[in-house]
């Protein structure tokens, strides 16, 4: 008895667990990026609690001091950065819908996918590790900047906390590798009959571009990672300086002449591409979704094709516009400025496609439209973010504005808040996918109503402190002497508003949690195609299929709308 109840229980952790099905390893990694998200959501309460209120004693706690303010910025920016806009979009999605997208029965090298992911699991549990090492957690923020992040000695926060970071950002690196490399193959090797390039659907093109970016990048952060460990421990000195005095100490890097400014370059060489990893699915959503809510076909679709790859081209060639203040050459920053402003246009492209497909489509907002509604708001953070990014191109004004939280206000709008959006656009669009049951669409608007106002109020004024001069990664912004101190003093009173429609954000998710587990258990049973979508995905299961239109076709504008199996597939004893 005791045998079979152990063969069962051990049946359970290899069908749910230790598996190699590609939806059961995607669901993993929406589950590991769920967990993450709510970490870095309260590691943010506290940091927006510190700056409203500084002098504030917390329970437990007492009142904050400027290293563990730091540390919380740390490990709030590389669980956001990494385990949620990396994982959940680039992995987790992907893992559940590309390959069913392109009609694929698994996914290339399942073991290495699998392995993959637990590596990635690994890392995260590193760095919950490194808030409880002798020492304290990293303080050097999400991009460690040496030489302080170099010399273990440097202060607080920069002994094995610095050190279990950099083996976390190693481990992911590796995951993130195996995963892109599962993911490129299976697409182009996987594909379905009738599945030619010309008909794969948007995210799946997102998709692919966004794991060419992540074995490039992740690669080279991985070196860097390995590198700063070995300038660490091993005696090398690649970014510390002959010479130096670092926390009142003169630092001798053994004769060798190592640069700072070569970590800037490998790190930002993965820095700016992860923007895309992010946010390029979705886009290919918008894309799909846009056009599926609205019965048209995406309107230039090669051209849709075209501009996700420019932006993922130009994505790995313009990381040098971080860098604009830390001594790069005029004539670099000018190439990185004309390059920044370049991706621009294949975005605004994008975004013109996007309006073109809903303007004035009468079918847009039926039945269910809640996941168009966060697509929608996902063009409007897009658009929102993007209008800063051409300042901040500029050389000129990046020296003012780059160590302000005008910056913080543009990677929040384009990179969180967008990405977060599609993110919560994906998840009620598949739900039914994922669990048979559909997600409470009451819920689901005033989820999104309350979500889209308070990250506006949140966000949109950290624009306003930033041009005043509000500096980023200050544990404390009063108290400080002269006139900058009394400056700074003015914009508390935006600090409070700020901090209040931080509060009202994240209580709006306690909405999307309770929409999560009912639906999961008691929702609404989902028709087999509830959306009437045309791509593969929805297509019954256990039938071999031939692709014999393009991708999400739909019937011409005013007329009715087609059924889908006649349009995208047949099987493949059917006619042409």
């Amino acid at each position: 008895m005791r045998l079979a109840e152990a063969l069962a229980s051990w049946s359970w952790w290899r069908r749910n667990v230790f598996t190699t099905d590609y939806r059961v390893v995607g669901r993993l990694y929406l589950l590991l990026a769920l967990k993450a998200v709510a970490i870095g959501t309260i590691l943010s309460m506290f940091m927006r609690i510190h700056l409203a209120w500084p002098n504030a004693r917390l329970p437990f706690w007492g009142v904050m001091k400027p290293e563990e303010y730091l540390a919380l910025l740390t490990m709030h920016g590389t669980m956001m950065i990494f385990f949620v806009l990396t994982v959940a979009p680039q992995m987790g999605f992907a893992c559940l819908i590309a390959p069913a997208q392109i009609g694929a029965k698994r996914l290339s090298f399942p073991r290495i996918h699998a392995a993959g992911f637990w590596i990635i699991a690994a890392s995260f549990v590193v760095l919950l590790l490194a808030a409880f090492v002798p020492g304290g957690a990293p303080i050097s923020g999400w991009t460690s900047y040496p030489p302080l992040s170099a010399i273990a000695a440097a202060g607080p926060g920069q002994a094995m906390g610095m050190d279990l970071w950099l083996v976390s950002i190693a481990l992911f690196c590796v995951g993130a590798v195996l995963g892109g490399v599962s993911l490129l193959t299976t697409i182009i090797c996987e594909r379905c009959e009738g599945m030619t390039w010309g008909r794969l659907p948007l995210t799946v093109w997102s998709w692919l571009t966004g794991a060419l970016l992540t074995v490039l990048a992740f690669s080279v952060l991985f070196d860097a990672a390995v590198l700063l460990l070995c300038d660490r421990h091993a005696g090398t000195s690649f970014f510390v300086p002959a010479s130096g005095v670092i926390n009142g100490m003169l630092v001798n890097a053994r004769g060798h002449d190592g640069s700072p400014l070569l970590w800037l370059h490998l790190f930002w060489f993965f820095g700016h591409p992860v923007v895309y990893i992010a946010v390029l699915p979705g886009m290919g959503l918008a894309s799909m979704l846009l056009a599926g809510f609205s019965r048209r076909r995406v309107p230039g679709y090669r051209t849709m094709i075209a501009t996700t790859l420019a932006i993922g081209l130009l994505g790995i060639l313009l990381w040098g516009h971080h860098m604009f203040v830390a001594g790069l050459n005029p004539f670099a920053s000018s190439i990185f400025a004309v390059t920044t402003m370049a991706i621009a246009l294949p975005s605004a492209i994008k975004v013109m496609s996007w309006l073109v497909t809903v303007w004035r489509a009468p079918a847009a907002m039926k039945p269910r439209p809640v996941p168009m509604l966060w697509m929608l708001g996902f063009v409007s953070f897009f658009i929102a973010g993007g209008l800063t990014g051409p300042i901040l191109a500029q050389p000129i004004l990046d020296s003012y504005l780059h160590n302000t939280f005008f910056v913080v206000a543009h990677f929040h709008l384009i990179m969180a808040m967008a990405g977060v959006f599609s993110l919560f656009g994906a998840t009620y669009y598949w739900f039914p996918l994922m669990t048979g049951r559909m997600m409470n669409e009451r819920l689901g608007r005033w989820h999104f109503w309350l979500t889209i106002v308070a990250a506006y109020s949140t966000f949109l004024p950290m624009h306003l402190t930033g041009l005043a001069g509000e500096p980023r990664q200050y544990a404390q912004l009063t108290g400080i002497p002269g006139p900058a101190g009394a400056l700074l003093a003015r914009l508390q009173p935006m600090q409070i508003h700020v901090t209040v429609s931080a509060f009202v954000l994240i209580a709006a998710q306690v909405l999307f949690l309770v929409n999560l587990w009912r639906s999961t258990w008691s929702g609404e049973v989902a028709p087999e195609n509830p959306w009437e979508a045309t791509t593969l995905e929805w297509a019954p299961a256990g039938e071999d299929l031939r692709v014999v239109r393009g991708p999400c076709e739909y019937g011409e504008e005013g007329l009715s709308y087609p059924q889908w199996e006649q349009l995208v597939q047949q099987p493949l004893d059917g006619p042409e």
